[in-house]
């Protein structure tokens, strides 16, 4: 059983929350002012770290580096990101998204799951970890980007070149993406600790169609807003195909002794039977994520005026790309479905590929191990992240990549992330310092006692 947090600690991730650190398109848009606020509390809350790590800043982003007695070797890479996703409706939120409340139970804020409480966990354990005389046998590096809710291409992006040009190789790349949840997992009773393997890709497609325009009196058979909108149509109506991966596959049989006799039967059958498995996960999005490309169209746009002919319309759809499948593919696929040419195709703004490590890596069992002895009675399984994170950047930096925090949540909890009432409750945060703390006690070469959790630094 973990005891919550005490005050002072959990008040150090609200300090951190009222930090308006919003993430936008436009980096005019930017905050710096909170930015600034952010590193001054980081640096004032955690005086250690500050004096005894290597520090260097990309732009906002933070790259520290703990050196170990043998420093020439690398441990790992602890990542988590400073900025936050925008709040739609403030009105809607039982206290407001930055103000940092703290009551009975949670930590409340835009933030309080991602990441902050990450970056700040991370923080916490390091910080005691230097005030019991511990020292890493090999070098940790905390990367800490700025920018990750746009993709990382200022600050991610260019911590890890510098790690690569400096020629490391870590055991373990460490991130968000995968998490402990109750009640989600069909037909499994027990909690299921995800630690992803990695992540889909990402590209987002314009479509756009030119034409003459006119008055809305003398139309032609089509016009550009019903083109965009049957070639928009016939993207949804045609899906990429299912498919089942090998990290889809590992999950699965992961699971298999924590469900149901007739599902169970069914996933011993998995190479067999691997088509109807995949039609079973297509009936969920949250499943039909693990074994398609998925497809999302989100923008549409076009026209004047109610009488006016629309002289140009535009769509935008948004794909995860799984494993095995890849950008140009993706637009391939769009082009063969949408059957016009006069349809104009073509990637818009950032993309990614897949990566995954294919099997769990070497330093995959501490990471399950310290999850089993923080939560007991967890399912541990495999997985890939659906969405994009900083540590796609790293990916070829490490022997083991797992994307996970040892928080349990429900299906609330995990609505709320990027949308309205994000907030962490104090055990949540306590598992998620000791786990760093655990962490970390792997790699240390220790010289005092160990420090207690929940304890301030």
């Amino acid at each position: 059983m973990t005891d919550p947090v005490d005050h002072r600690t959990a008040e150090r991730l609200a300090a951190a929350l009222r930090c308006v650190t919003v993430s936008t398109d436009d980096p005019k848009h930017v905050d710096d002012a909170a930015f600034v606020q952010l590193s001054a509390h980081l640096e004032q809350s955690f005086p250690r770290v500050h004096a005894e790590l290597e520090l260097e800043r990309f732009g906002y982003s933070r790259l520290y580096r703990w050196p170990g007695v043998e420093p020439e070797r690398v441990s790992a890479i602890l990542l988590a990101h400073q900025d936050v996703v925008p709040v739609d409706d403030p009105q809607r939120w039982t206290h407001p998204p930055f103000a940092g409340v703290i009551d009975d139970e949670f930590i409340w804020g835009r933030g309080a799951i991602d990441d902050k409480s990450r970056l700040l966990a991370i923080l916490e354990a390091v910080e005691s970890a230097l005030a019991a005389g511990v020292r890493p046998r090999h070098t940790i590096f905390l990367a800490f980007g700025h920018d990750e809710e746009v993709f990382g291409d200022t600050g991610a992006m260019h911590m890890a070149e510098r790690l690569r040009r400096d020629g490391v190789q870590a055991d373990l790349l460490l991130d968000e993406g995968g998490m402990i949840t109750e009640g989600v997992a069909e037909g499994v009773e027990q909690p299921v600790a995800s630690i992803m393997l990695g992540e889909k890709g990402y590209a987002t497609v314009q479509l756009s169609v030119s034409e003459v325009g006119g008055h809305s009196s003398m139309p032609g058979k089509q016009t550009a807003v019903g083109r965009i909108a049957r070639a928009v149509s016939r993207i949804q109506d045609h899906p990429m195909p299912l498919r089942m991966t090998p990290v889809t596959a590992d999950m699965l049989a992961r699971l298999r002794h924590a469900m149901p006799a007739s599902r169970s039967r069914l996933l011993g059958l998995a190479g067999l039977a691997a088509p109807l498995v995949t039609r079973v996960m297509a009936m969920r999005p949250q499943t039909e994520a693990m074994v398609r490309t998925t497809t999302a169209p989100t923008v549409i746009r076009g026209g004047v005026k109610a009488n006016v002919l629309p002289q140009h319309a535009e769509a935008f759809v948004n794909f995860r790309i799984l494993p095995g499948d890849s950008v140009q593919s993706v637009l391939a696929h769009c082009r063969k479905v949408v059957r016009d040419k006069g349809v104009r195709i073509e990637a818009e703004g950032m993309a990614s590929e897949p990566t995954v490590h294919a099997a769990p890596g070497p330093a995959f069992d501490v990471i399950a191990d310290i999850a089993r002895a923080i939560v007991p009675g967890v399912v541990v399984t495999t997985g890939i992240v659906p969405g994009a994170t900083d540590s796609r950047h790293y990916h070829d930096l490490a022997g083991t990549r797992c994307n996970f925090a040892p928080i349990v949540l429900g299906a609330r909890d995990i609505a709320s992330i990027h949308g309205t009432d994000e907030r962490l409750s104090l055990v949540n945060y306590a598992r998620l310092i000791e786990f760093n703390r655990r962490l970390i006690a792997q790699f240390a070469q220790p010289s005092g006692p160990a420090p207690t959790t929940g304890a301030d630094a």
